[in-house]
């Protein structure tokens, strides 16, 4: 059969979800051929994730029928034929719905293929001194694990165009157990740090039941302690979500404090961004409002920092150090309200003992209740949203704490007048404390365009309070 000379390169989507088939252009002439074999940012175009390999394999065979597989990797791979032709068999042995799926395509120099992590994948040359090439995006190593479907499995059904009596075989792999018996591939998992906080509870209650999500506090990763970071095999996570910060505002203002917040927020942070660069992880950031100094009246993602504390001046440098990682999400959020010590509970409590309390009314900005926080994590995650920075607040009107903490009052059966409203100058006079942005409002355009829609702030308090009786 002759090859096609000067095809467009076109990718097509097969039954097997994630696994693309690609038509390669081939230039040939008297001589021989020339062809782009793999090219990232033409293919990228046409849907094939960066993936980035690490490691370039080449399979020769002397005859045609000589069949391999079925074999899954942990890895992705791009597979495509130097000289020859071969027949390729696909099953998807992933955890899902689309387990057991095949896809079956003959390939010669003029296609390759991608295939994601799980997808099994067998090739039966058709002709003699038949060549194919695969890229990797993990090295090989002794304790990867595999999974394996028989050649000959009635259930999946592959035609082979040389019958499996006349190929040249492995003995290991007509082996291999009926789908009926294979374990699927599980999932790489999702690491969550800083799991005991407000944020990371609420991450436990969105993530809960899903076996591929994985929750460590500090009693178990320490991002304080060098031993934790090689604690892990990193090639079996997809992702980091970091829910752990040092958030003590004023006590970073102190020296010890000022150490403490920048061994958590930053040189934490750079460690973990280096472990996402270097095992192609999706890195997830919590940042703040605090990064900005609140001189504009709202704030949106392409605003510089302008960090005015230290604990700002932390938060803006980890967000510096995680930018670089390709595949990373930055969430700036601000007045967190969840499961733990924060100002509505405050508020309640006061209320509930009578207490009238002065409160600082001339910072402005929304609350943020971590239950949205999490499903706004998890939404940009599940959506495959574009990389970068996001603003994720509850919705409504802006307020200023007085504002909200006169709301608290209402809400509890206490008059509103009983909170009096102050400015951050009267309220901290004579105290040593951290400087504050005056507007700390997060413009929500951006997250809303992936389709995430954050509650009002104010329906979420009601029920916040009610809860919490």
């Amino acid at each position: 059969m002759g090859m096609e000379f000067q095809k467009k390169l076109a990718a097509t989507e097969t039954p097997i979800p994630g696994m693309l088939l690609f038509d390669l252009p081939v230039y040939g002439d008297n001589r021989g051929w020339f062809k782009e074999n793999w090219q990232r940012e033409k293919m990228m175009a046409l849907g094939l994730p960066d993936f980035s390999p690490v490691q370039n394999n080449i399979s020769y065979n002397d005859k045609a029928g000589t069949t391999r597989g079925i074999h899954a990797e942990p890895w992705d791979k791009f597979v495509s034929v130097a000289t020859g032709r071969i027949f390729g068999a696909w099953v998807d042995l992933r955890e899902g719905p689309t387990f057991g799926s095949v896809f079956t395509a003959e390939l010669d120099a003029g296609k390759a293929i991608f295939i994601p992590r799980g997808v099994a994948n067998s090739y039966q040359t058709l002709e003699d001194n038949t060549s194919y090439v695969y890229l990797v995006n993990d090295h090989w190593s002794a304790d990867a694990e595999y999974t394996f479907v028989n050649l000959a499995d009635e259930t999946v059904g592959i035609s082979w165009p040389i019958p499996l009596e006349e190929a040249e075989l492995s003995e290991k792999d007509m082996a291999h157990p009926r789908l009926a018996g294979v374990t699927p591939m599980a999932a790489k998992k999702t690491l969550v740090l800083g799991a005991d906080g407000q944020l990371g509870k609420a991450l436990r209650s969105a993530y809960a039941g899903d076996p591929s999500v994985e929750f460590a506090d500090r009693s178990s990763f320490d991002l304080l302690d060098p031993a934790s970071f090689g604690s892990r095999n990193w090639r079996k996570y997809s992702t980091i979500i970091n829910a752990a910060a040092f958030t003590a505002v004023d006590a970073a203002e102190t020296e010890e404090g000022r150490q403490a917040a920048w061994a958590l927020n930053v040189t934490a942070v750079a460690e973990l961004s280096r472990i996402a660069v270097a095992h192609g992880l999706v890195m997830v950031q919590v940042s703040s409002d605090y990064v900005f100094d609140g001189s504009r009246p709202s704030h949106d993602e392409t605003e510089g920092p302008s960090p005015l504390g230290v604990y700002a001046q932390t938060k803006a440098a980890g967000d510096a150090v995680v930018s670089v990682v390709p595949r990373h999400y930055i969430i700036r959020t601000s007045w967190v309200i969840g499961d733990g010590p924060n100002f509505v509970r405050t508020m309640a409590s006061l209320a509930e003992k009578g207490v009238s309390p002065a409160v600082v009314n001339d910072q402005i900005g929304r609350l943020t209740f971590s239950e949205d926080l999490a499903a706004g994590i998890k939404h940009l995650l599940d959506v495959g949203a574009p990389f970068g920075t996001y603003n994720l607040t509850n919705d409504g009107e802006p307020r200023s704490w007085a504002d909200v903490a006169a709301d608290v009052f209402e809400l509890s059966g206490r008059p509103r007048g009983n909170v009096t409203g102050v400015s951050t100058a009267e309220y901290f006079r004579g105290k040593e404390a951290a400087p504050r942005p005056s507007n700390s409002v997060l413009d929500l355009a951006k997250i809303n365009g992936t389709g995430f829609r954050p509650e009002l702030a104010d329906t979420r308090l009601k029920g916040y309070l009610q809860n919490s009786k």
